[in-house]
Order: C-alpha cells, then structure tokens, then sequence
C-alpha cells in the first residue's frame, strides 16, 4: 500500500468516526464568516454605525474565536490518543517520527480545509438570512443583500490558518514525547476507576451540595435590601460566584459518586444490568472529567442567563415604554399636543385625550420604607415625588387625608420594599400634611417618566390636598413643565400612521412615543441579544461535540464489556436501556445545573432588564435543552452502533 493509499484510507477511517467534528468544524467556519461579514456588509450600516455596534460586533468576532479555538484544540487533542496505536503501529514497521506526523499533517490538512472552505460556502449562502434576522430583531428598516465579502474571506483563512497550526503543532509535541511502549498503552489507560469512595470524597462530595445551596440562597436575597452598599453588593456577588463554582466542581468530583454509592449500597450490591451501564460507570468516570464539566456547566449556566437577560429586556420593551409613557404619546406642551391631534383629526384616526396636573413635592416615606433609609444614604425630608389630585382621574376617589401610590416598579420595590401602612408627609415650601397611606397600584402608570425620573412613584391626593400643595409650591425641584397631556389612539391599526405624524414635532421637548420608545430600546437590545445567541449557539454547538467525542473514547473502551454481556445472553435492547440511562447522567446533569445555576442569576435581579420572567425565561431554557438534547440522542445512536458490532 501506498501512502498516498494509505492517506485517503486514514481519511475514509476518520471521516466516518468523525462525521461530528467535521460538522462542527463546518459549523465554527460557516458561523464565523457569517459573523465577519456583518463588519463588512453595507448594508448593516445602520446597525454597525455606532461605535457601541462596531464595537459590539468585533468583541464578538474575538469572542467567537477563541471559543471555537479551544473546542478544535480539545477535540484534537482526543483524536490524537485514540489514534496513538495507529502512531505505533506506524513506527512499528520502520516509519520515522517526521514521517508519521507529515502523514497525520497531510491528513488533517485535507480534511480541515475541505471543511474550511465548505464551511465559508456556507457562511456566504446564509449570511443573507442572518442580516436579515439582525434586522428583524434591531427592527431597522432596510433591504438585506447577499454580499461576498473579500475582506471577511481573508479574515477566516487566516484565523483558522492559525488554528491548524496549532493543531500541527501540538500533535508534533505529541509524538515526540511518546515512546512505542506508551503509544500502544496509552488508549488502555483507564480514567478513574477506585472500586471504594474514601471518606475525603463523601466529605467533599456533601460540601459541594452545601456551597452550591448556598449560592442559591444568598443569590435569592442579593437585591431583597440585606446588602445596603456597593461594597457588600460586591463582596455578596464574588462570593456567590466563588461558592458556586466550587460547589460544582466538588459535586462532579465527589457529590455524583457519594450520591451513586449510596444508592448503590441501599441495593447491597445487586444491581440489574441498566445500574450496571449506567450507575456503575458514571460514579467513577464524572470524576476525571470534573473541571470539565465544570467549565461546560459554568460556561452553560453564563450563555442561557444573559441570553434570558438580554431577551426577557427585549420581549419587555412594549411594557416597558408603556408604562414609563403611560399612553400611546405623551406631550408636555399644550401647544404641540393640539398641533398633533389636529393632524390626527385630519387622518381621520380616533383618540382618548387626558391632561394631568403634576406637581413636584418633598416627602417624607420613612414610615412606610420596609428598610433603613439611612443606610443608602438618603435624607428622608428630600425625596422628591411626583403629585397629582385624584380629580384627574376617573376611577380614584380619595378622602381629603389619604394618600395612594402608583407606579411603583418591580426593581425599586426590591431594593426599597414599601410597606402596606404608615404616614408620609408632603412638604411645600413652608407646609408640612400628613397623609394616611393606603396602599399602591403597582402596575398603574398614570403619567409619564417624565416627571418621575429618579423618583419613587407617584403620590395621588385628594383635590384640596393638592390645591394646598399648588399654592405653597418650592420652585426649585418643579419641572420645566406642570402638565401631563396622555393620548391613546382607539384603533391600533392607526398606531404606526399616528405615529408618523407625531415624528415631525421638535425632539427637543419632553414628549414621547411608546412605539418609537420600545422600537428604540429593541433596536439597541437587539444586537446585544443577537451577539450573545449567536455565541451561545457556538458553544452549545462545541460544548455538546465535546462530551459527544467523550462518549466516544468511552464505548471504544467499554466494548469489550458489552461482548461479554451479550455472551451471557442480555439482548442488545437491555443494554441500549441501560445506555439511555447514562447518558441521561452524561448531558442531563451538566444541563440540569446549567439551567438551575442560570435560573438563580437570572432571578435576583431581573427586574432591572424589563417587566417579564417567565415568558422569555422559559422559552430560552427550552430552547437550549432541545438543542442540548439532540447530542445525548446521537451518544445513544453511536452506543447502539457499537452494542450491536460486540458480537
């Protein structure tokens, strides 16, 4: 046989065992030009024009390198052990070390550019519909153009012409280092099989549920009021983040065998063939995999919690603009509002209409602050809120006495929980009333933010209450403007019509749009969240190749167990049970933790990204465990392949 024979045979070989590293190497490339496209495309100018784009966009392109880096550097380095017999064997029968390694680079040169430039064919073929996906979800208005960038061309051979010669350089280490002996016992070694837990495991093992838990719990808390200053804020948050990921390294180094030999010893020992393929050999192995999984569960846990981050802003950015506008469109100027309902008159668009006197007051909430407001550094007699009479609005009716709030957002209720009693007092200039408190509508917003920036919410009194405020009034903390002019359009097929028209009012006055509002934060969110899917989606994508390749490395080690299961008569359907049940181990708890850990983040501190949690929550921990799953489906499908060639 020739080389040149023996090449497209080792090709043949590895393409076969290897069809997911290509693919995720097709994959890495095709993501990647795609990506680096989007720096070069013109028509993304409307997205990438702002420093904080282009910016974006490059940080993002380093990120994706390095990611995928690592993963081909990794994957390389399996491929290269297993491979450590055939190295023998070439050595064996007379080939010299440089020999050998120029056929491996050879090898590995066809394959890893093949993939490389399928890969951009790829990228080009489909860089279009990421454009177009970017701009759906930045909501700019513009055409997407397929365009073959030369620039971004260049810029993916050259990165991944450096990574390849990484690769060649470390299987040149590889096989210099090992000696013939060690190359044929190399794949024989085993990776940790102790048959007894030591008490230093069970120890650790308990430790890493304890630190975890607890991570949990001081995270649950982090913005509940018990941490008043930055530096406690600081110091809560590193030691979560520290208690966490020691936690999980600890339970993959000892919690999964502790947990896996007690129920092991519940059953004195007898355990059907399922328990066997599955309890057995996961107690022992999840324990030199320990950093990791690790890496993955931490790595995983940060990708789903900032995506549900950057998309729980994103879906919440309708409510959000609605409450902070509190209509359709607000104005502040009797002038401009009558100007723009003309023009509405004149398109034949119907309208609600309410004006809103508001007035700005000192308050005094110690009473009904659920927290010390000293300790974050407030004077309580210079809290300025927003006042308005309850005879503006319809559906309140107060006594001359009482005082309700509204407004009042998720975010600031955390951090300062209001009680459901007390007394505040509202201050003029020379006046001091006070007011009973009866409770707040927390979801009601009946003026814009306009005049509650930086306030706690609004305060609505009766008339006469507010009247005595009017008269006595401190000119120095009153807005430029005392009237609140809130417009609903009836018919929302009108909106975007209504919306039009009041574009051509000056900008330089304090009035507002929901639609432009929310369109104007999805458009800044919508990159973000756009960037941090498109890496979550890489590492999912080399993460789950990762433990895919691991599995590998495991049932070519374990095939000669099944051979003599199947002697004993289990059928390949026992064993295949058996298989399912491990891998549910391999992907699921990595995942389970991923999502619990990314849970727990995300739910501290929410509410200072939009309204909503669940919703986009969810759908992003769906969507990543179905994506997840798909590599356990193909472990499963590998294993069944090699139970059945056991005999």
């Amino acid at each position: 046989m020739s080389i040149n024979q023996l090449i497209l045979r080792n090709l043949r070989k590895n393409l076969k065992n290897y069809y997911l590293y290509v693919f995720a190497l097709i994959f890495s490339v095709a993501l990647y030009y795609s990506f680096v496209t989007l720096q070069y495309d013109p028509s993304m100018d409307p997205v990438k024009g702002s420093i904080k784009g282009a910016a974006s966009i490059r940080t993002a392109s380093i990120l994706l390198v390095a990611i995928v880096a690592i993963f081909l550097l990794y994957a390389n380095n399996l491929f290269i052990k297993r491979r450590s017999m055939e190295i023998g064997l070439f050595q064996l029968i007379g080939m010299t070390k440089k020999r050998v390694f120029s056929i491996l680079t050879i090898e590995n040169f066809i394959l890893y550019f093949s993939s490389l430039i399928i890969g951009i064919f790829i990228g080009f073929s489909v860089s279009k519909l990421i454009v177009m996906i970017l701009f759906k979800t930045t909501k700019v208005e513009t055409i997407a153009t397929l365009h073959f960038s030369s620039e971004a061309f260049i810029q993916t051979l050259i990165i991944f012409s450096i990574i390849y010669l990484f690769i060649m350089f470390m299987n040149f280490l590889f096989i210099n280092r090992q000696n013939l002996i060690a190359l044929f016992h190399l794949t024989s070694k085993s990776e940790s099989k102790v048959k007894k837990l030591s008490i230093f495991e069970g120890i650790s093992g308990i430790l890493g549920m304890i630190l975890i838990v607890v991570g949990y719990y001081f995270s649950s808390i982090l913005f509940s009021g018990s941490f008043s200053s930055m530096n406690q804020l600081f110091l809560a948050m590193l030691g979560i983040l520290t208690s966490v990921i020691i936690g999980t390294y600890l339970l993959y180094k000892g919690s999964v065998s502790f947990i896996s030999h007690i129920i092991r010893k519940k059953k004195d020992g007898y355990l059907n063939i399922n328990e066997v393929l599955s309890l057995s050999t996961i107690m022992f192995r999840m324990k030199s995999n320990a950093l990791l999984l690790t890496v993955i569960t931490t790595v995983s846990a940060l990708a789903i919690g900032l995506l549900s981050l950057s998309y729980i802003s994103y879906y919440s950015a309708e409510k959000s603009a609605r409450n902070s506008v509190a209509a359709d469109f607000a104005f502040t100027n009797v002038q401009d509002a009558k100007q723009f309902t003309q023009g509405l008159k004149s398109q034949n668009i119907n309208f609600l209409e309410r004006k809103v006197d508001v007035i700005q007051a000192h308050a005094n909430l110690e009473d009904i602050l659920d927290v010390n407001i000293k300790e974050i550094n407030t004077d309580p007699s210079l809290t300025t809120v927003a006042v308005i009479g309850d005879h503006t609005l319809e559906e309140i009716d107060l006594n001359p006495n009482e005082i309700l709030l509204a407004g009042y957002e998720d975010a600031k209720q955390t951090m300062m929980p209001i009680n459901n009693s007390g007394v505040i007092e509202l201050m003029g200039q020379n006046i001091v009333l006070k007011q009973k408190y009866i409770g707040i509508n927390r979801n009601d917003f009946y003026i814009s933010s306009y005049f509650t920036f930086g306030g706690l919410a609004v305060a609505i009194v009766d008339e006469i209450t507010f009247n005595k405020l009017t008269i006595d009034l401190n000119p120095d903390i009153q807005k430029d403007s005392s009237i609140y002019i809130g417009i609903d359009i009836i018919n929302n097929e009108k909106i975007l019509t209504a919306n039009d028209i009041y574009q051509t009012f000056d900008s330089e006055n304090a009035h507002s749009s929901s639609l432009q509002m929310s369109n104007s934060h999805k458009r800044n969110i919508g990159l973000l969240m756009f960037i941090v899917g498109f890496l979550g989606l890489t590492f999912l994508i080399t993460s789950g190749c990762i433990l895919y390749f691991k599995q590998l490395d495991e049932s070519e080690e374990e095939k000669g167990n099944y051979t003599i299961l199947r002697k004993l008569g289990f059928t390949q359907g026992d064993l295949l049970k058996g298989i399912q049940v491990k891998q549910m181990y391999n992907f699921g708890i990595p995942l389970i933790f991923g999502l619990l850990h990314s849970y727990f983040a995300v739910q501290s501190g929410w509410f200072w990204f939009g309204t909503e949690l669940w919703t986009p929550m969810i759908i992003v921990m769906i969507l990543y465990t179905v994506l997840y799953s798909i590599f356990g489906i193909l472990s499963v499908r590998f294993y069944k392949k090699v139970i059945k060639e056991a005999l």
